[in-house]
């Protein structure tokens, strides 16, 4: 109580001699928290009379007058009366001095951490490639030939804590409330090689071109984020790009950067780095391996960096969230106008704490309050956080600086209202290590099959290069063995094998849409891939219905009413060929597809539990590929069929091979490479 009474009284002798200093200002804070905390102590202590217990009330209550008119003699020390303010670690360490100097001890988790044992050393790693590149361009000089025009020392707003109330304009904006920024017409849509942007792609291109170099892009999934940032890019001139994405679309990345800007290469960060292209235009690193790679990517040269999925930065203590913010700090300070793009499809009215972090990557804020163009933009507005109109005024200067947000349901005349997306994904475990050794064996078994028959056969004719005829008839006997006998490593087994590699990665991804979009409903063929899933989605804290081809009729219809019924329920985890017919699972409007089926139809028949009457929005398939495998050359026949029946219903006299014959066309795929590859 005596420390309470002391600091209270320094603080109101400080206001009345004048401004208050931030110093007088930690020591105001001290006291507001120290006055709730006593008080609450008192409150709920049993021993005492009732007496005392009333005159010491009556006491806090006189500090807590006394506070009060401090306050109102400086409106910037009224936001830190607020329970939810802002507690800085300046206030933490003066509380914690405060009360271990004079008064009572202080609580467990308040003291000052003991020093904690000293963290191993993080192996760092520069790979070749990069080395050869640095000695090839010695001279990355900083860019500031575009330097930031000189920012007023800012007046009114210089002691008003900020960043609370900024989260906060968030928090209180009502649902009709806008959260996008000014966008320009769509220009350029079509691009070179035939592609062609959606109108709401083009905008943030456009937006690109026209200046704009931060943007908080949170389009649901499926919207084509990924396209949007390669071309931000271009428009922008931002190349060397950092793209630091999750594992489970890192492969993705390359792919699409291949697609929309084929003109600029892309490599991928694997591990140590090894096979990395150091004089790429867009270098693509996962979370799991940044740590590792972070010195020379700091060094590196990019003049522009994204983050997909953004929201993995969120708590500011890990690792990965302090190597972001290292890099784009570093970014800011060679290179005066960066292009800096955080992706995420989780909207911005939940959880808006988790945007601090996002937020000072794009060097909107720091530490300590808002920078550069947000200060400017709070002071024009004439407002204070006392000011009720502050609030709606400070929401829309944050969203001014580039936050976009679009849903399916904005854009659905852009967008087919049924369409399937591959996501590639690298099985880089010692599964992904047996799995391509197993590929490799089992096209080995045919290539001496294949010779075996070629060194029998009765004809003295010559064969020149491949006789394909013969790799059909081998790979007819190879398929025949498959479905009658065991034969070891064949094509049913490896695709079995692969979608349980594919699991996890499948399952990450489904949660990541959950968290964005809401339910989603995931495909998969076999039990023990479901099994897996079902586990990590558990692991994830994520609520599943399990709708199988073992149960009754009673309990399917219950797990299905549930998905439907109940918002708790964020994953529908369906049997592909038990629930790929005869259930309506509307409510969402994204599917993954976790394993391959052998035919278009089946998988188009799933797809079809949500793209159905009653579905309001476009629905997106994420098909799960595995590359560099088996799966790759399946998804590929599939389309390849897919298409041959869509001509032949269009009236095409093409004639059509049944659907039954991928397994074979995979097998004579992987004999035709294997024969090629021996020369």
């Amino acid at each position: 109580m005596s420390i309470v009474d002391r600091t209270v009284r320094a603080v109101e002798a400080a206001a009345r001699r004048g401004s208050v200093p931030p110093s007088v200002r930690t020591r105001f804070q001290v006291a507001a928290l120290l006055l709730r905390e006593e008080r609450a102590r008192v409150l709920a202590e049993g021993s005492g009379s009732e007496r005392l217990r009333a005159e010491q009330l009556k006491r806090l209550d006189g500090l807590a007058t006394a506070l009060a008119r401090t306050a109102v003699r400086d409106p910037a020390l009224l936001a830190l009366l607020a329970e939810d303010a802002v507690v800085s670690d300046e206030v933490r360490a003066l509380r914690r001095e405060m009360l271990g100097g004079t008064g009572p001890e202080p609580a467990p988790e308040e003291a000052a951490p003991a020093d904690p044992e000293p963290a191993p050393p993080v192996r760092r790693v520069v790979p070749q490639s990069v080395v050869s590149r640095q000695l090839a361009n010695p001279f990355l000089a900083p860019d500031y030939s575009a330097p930031r025009p000189g920012v007023s020392r800012p007046r009114r707003l210089a002691g008003w804590e900020l960043i609370g109330p900024l989260l906060r304009s968030f928090e209180r904006a009502g649902g009709g409330a806008p959260a996008n920024m000014a966008l320009p017409a769509p220009t350029g849509r079509h691009l070179p090689g035939g592609a062609e942007l959606m109108p709401h792609q083009a905008q943030v291109v456009a937006a690109a071109a026209a200046g704009h170099r931060t943007f908080l892009l949170a389009d649901e999934p499926g919207l084509g984020k990924t396209a949007q940032a390669l071309l931000a890019a271009e428009a922008a001139g931002a190349y060397p790009l950092l793209a630091v994405v999750p594992n489970v679309v890192k492969t993705n990345w390359a792919r699409e950067a291949g697609l929309w800007t084929p003109h600029r290469s892309a490599t991928v960060v694997h591990g140590d780095g090894d096979t990395v292209d150091g004089f790429a235009d867009v270098v693509v690193v996962n979370y799991e391996v940044l740590d590792r790679h972070v010195g020379w990517i700091g060094d590196f040269g990019f003049r522009g960096m994204v983050v997909d999925e953004a929201h993995f930065i969120k708590n500011k203590t890990s690792q990965r969230s302090q190597h972001v913010l290292e890099l784009s700090a570093r970014l800011r300070e060679r290179v005066a106008r960066p292009l800096l793009m955080a992706l995420t499809g989780t909207p911005l009215i939940n959880d808006i704490e988790d945007f601090r972090a996002i937020w000072q990557f794009l060097g909107w804020i720091d530490e300590n309050g808002p920078l550069g163009e947000l200060t400017d933009a709070l002071e024009e507005t004439g407002l204070t956080p006392a000011d009720p109109a502050f609030y709606p005024a400070a929401r829309r200067c944050v969203i001014d600086l580039g936050i976009v947000r679009r849903r399916k349901v904005d854009v659905a005349a852009d967008i087919p209202a049924r369409r399937v997306a591959d996501l590639p994904v690298e099985l880089d475990s010692e599964a992904g290590r047996s799995i391509r050794a197993a590929e490799r064996e089992l096209a080995r078994r045919m290539v001496s099959r294949y010779e075996t028959a070629l060194a029998n056969r009765r004809s003295d004719a010559p064969v020149e290069g491949i006789d394909l005829d013969l790799v059909r008839r081998v790979a007819r006997w190879e398929l025949k063995d498959a479905t009658t006998a065991d034969s070891g490593e064949n094509v049913f087994s490896m695709m079995r094998r692969i979608g349980r590699a594919k699991a996890g990665l499948a399952a990450d991804y489904a949660a990541q849409l959950a968290r964005s979009v809401g339910k989603v409903v995931f495909f998969a063929k076999h039990v023990d891939v479901m099994d897996a899933a079902e586990e990590a989605f558990a692991r994830r804290g994520l609520r599943y219905s399990s709708i199988r081809g073992d149960q009754t009729s009673a309990v399917r219809q219950a797990n299905v009413d549930a998905f439907v019924g109940d918002p708790d329920v964020a994953v529908a985890v369906c049997s592909l060929t038990a629930a790929g017919v005869g259930l309506n699972l509307q409510v969402a409007s994204d599917v993954v597809l976790a394993e391959l089926s052998w035919t278009d139809a089946e998988q188009t028949q799933a797809i079809d539990r949500s793209h159905r009457i009653g579905q309001d929005r476009p629905v997106t398939a994420w098909r799960i590929i595995a590359a560099q495998t088996l799966d790759a050359r399946v998804a590929e026949l599939i389309d390849g069929k897919a298409g041959l029946a869509a001509r032949a219903l269009d009236g095409s006299d093409e004639e059509l091979t049944p659907s039954a014959d991928v397994q074979l066309e995979a097998l004579v795929a992987l004999l035709t490479e294997a024969l090629g590859d021996r020369g």
